[in-house]
Order: structure tokens, then sequence, then C-alpha cells
């Protein structure tokens, strides 16, 4: 499972090849709230209020399908409320799937903004834009935060470190693998803003969904699977409704699930990080000890034995970013 970190730089930086087309949202950019690309849908009923969140990056297509076919079906709650947001329009409409990664922001990453003084100091596009959909998020009692990833793998959904995100998980059946990870240092994810962030059981339930390599056509199909799944967990639309308005949308539910307990993240000291072999993620490294990387001429090992990657990349390689997380796995019941 292991090769030369200099014959690695090659073959880790190649293009993929990006199958999946972007969707045109132009009939629901401009929302139905005064915010643009914010739908939001009151059934008139008590209930929780529901949130799903896409293009947080604006190379990250799957979700931006997943709510263009839940509006272009007239999905609505039964109960409580429903919003469907596009998030980062600025940096979507900069996509090109020849050099999609230069579309994941503008300025900065907009999901490493959700702490207050960030979005009030409004001072790049990704922080005002943050801001401007904080009112929708900090209502929400459930949030749906829909994403893929740099590189080919298997889906992934993160809960962070409260136990009731990752009882949802299990009982959303799907997918195999759910990570737990207190975040990153850079910056607070909307996942974990405000109400979502805190350790007790505030009714609260926030998820990311990681639904495979941006290009790949299955991750929409993961997404619209993720969506039927978190909705009817929610109680805003049963199960009923949902299978009417969203045939075909429900996949098969993994045959297990894994639990991966992130111990830590590897940040990257300069673009020059690279990885020992072609890791594409839930490798498990059996000793400790076993080097997986090279930051900067510093080897890097793994800490212990049957040690996880999760999400190895470095793609987006710099200085304090965070290129991949060690991880310890046990299987749920």
């Amino acid at each position: 499972m292991t090769r030369n970190a200099a014959t690695a730089t090659d073959t880790d930086m190649q293009p993929l090849t990006f199958e999946l087309p972007a969707p045109d949202i132009s009939a629901w950019r401009a929302g139905n709230t005064s915010t643009e690309g914010v739908w939001h849908f009151d059934s008139g009923r008590p209930g929780r209020h529901v949130m799903l969140s896409a293009l947080v990056h604006g190379n990250e297509l799957c979700g931006a399908w997943a709510l263009k076919g839940l509006l272009e079906a007239g999905v609505r709650p039964g109960t409580g409320t429903l919003t469907l947001a596009f998030c980062n329009l600025a940096a979507f409409d900069r996509f090109d799937a020849a050099n999609h990664d230069a579309s994941r922001f503008t300025d900065e990453d907009l999901n490493r903004q959700w702490l207050d003084e960030r979005m009030d100091a409004g001072d790049t596009a990704e922080r005002r834009r943050a801001a401007a959909l904080r009112p929708f998020v900090a209502q929400a009692d459930w949030l749906l935060d829909i994403h893929s990833m740099h590189e080919p793998s298997a889906p992934l959904l993160l809960t962070g470190i409260q136990p009731r995100n990752l009882e949802l998980a299990r009982a959303m059946r799907s997918p195999e693998h759910i990570v737990v990870d207190a975040g990153h240092k850079d910056g607070v994810r909307m996942r974990d803003y405000g109400r979502f962030g805190a350790p007790d059981d505030n009714g609260t339930r926030s998820l990311l969904v990681e639904c495979g390599f941006h290009g790949d056509p299955a991750s929409r199909a993961v997404a619209q699977d993720q969506c039927v799944r978190f909705l009817e967990q929610s109680g805003v639309i049963g199960a009923e409704a949902l299978a009417q308005w969203l045939p075909g949308w429900r996949l098969p539910d993994a045959p297990r699930q894994w639990a991966l307990e992130v111990t830590g993240p590897v940040v990257a000291t300069s673009s020059a990080f690279r990885f020992a072999g072609p890791y594409t993620g839930l490798e498990v490294f059996s000793q400790a000890g076993t080097v997986v990387g090279d930051n900067d001429g510093v080897p890097v090992t793994t800490p212990y034995d049957d040690c996880v990657l999760v999400m190895p990349s470095v793609r987006q390689a710099r200085a304090g970013v965070t290129v991949v997380r060690f991880a310890r796995r046990h299987a749920l019941a």
C-alpha cells in the first residue's frame, strides 16, 4: 500500500474526469425569500424547521442537482417548515469543469466562516454571503449540508461530536461510513454554527454528507438518497409522500455502518505536502508508525494500529490546510 512519495506527486495531481454536468438552476436562482438562492416553505402546521443546503462550495454540484429536483417535484412540508438554499452562487457562477477547483470559493472557504464575528466583519464575499444565510441557519432545527469530495471515494456522513447526530446517522441507515469529528481549526462549519454546536440535546440535528467525487454522476444519486432519508427522519414529510414525489431517489440501505472517530488532522505546512501512496480514503493501516506522507521533509506516520485515513487530498494543499484526518473505526450495531 506504499510507494515512493516523489512518484506520488505526479499521479495524485492528475486531472480527474468530470462527468457530472452543472445543473441549470436559473429558474430557481431567485428563491422566494429576500435572499437570492433561498427557498422557504411553511406548512402552517407545528413541526421542525428543516434546512437542506447545497453549493457551499461552487464546484460541488450534487447537492444543487438534488435541490433542483426537490423544487421541480413541488416537494412541500406536511408539518413545520422546509428551507432549501443554494449557498455560494458567486463561486458556482465561475464553475468550469476543466478547472473545477478554481470555483470552490471566490475569496475564502464559505464553510469556515460560521462565527458571528467573521460574518459581521463582512470583509470577503464568503463572509457577506454567510451573513445573508445566517438567519435561515439560525432558525433551523435540523440541517443537512450536502457536499462532495476532491478525490474519488465512498460517501461519508459527518456528524460532529454530538451523540444526537450519530444517533440520527444510524437511523438513516446509509451511507456505510460515518465520521465523528470535531471540525477544522481554521474556522467553524455551517453544520456546527450556533445551537448546532451545543453539547446538550437541544432538539437540533445537523449532518454534513460527502457524496463522492465532485464530478462523479453517482454523487447526485447519493445526494438525492440522503435528502429523502433526512426528510423522512425529520418528520416534516412522510415516507409515502416522499416516495410519490421522488420515485427512485432512495437507494438500498448500507449493508452495515462504521463509525470513524477522528483523533486528529494532518495539517500541511506548505503546498509541498505529498502522500506516500495513491490514497483515496478509508485505507486501514494495521501497524502504528507506517509512513503515509511527507510534510516538507517531515515523515507523516500513523499514530496507532488499525488507523483509517479520512478524505486524503493534496488538491487544496497549502500551509494550514488539513490534508487528511486519522481515525479509529468500530462497527455500529
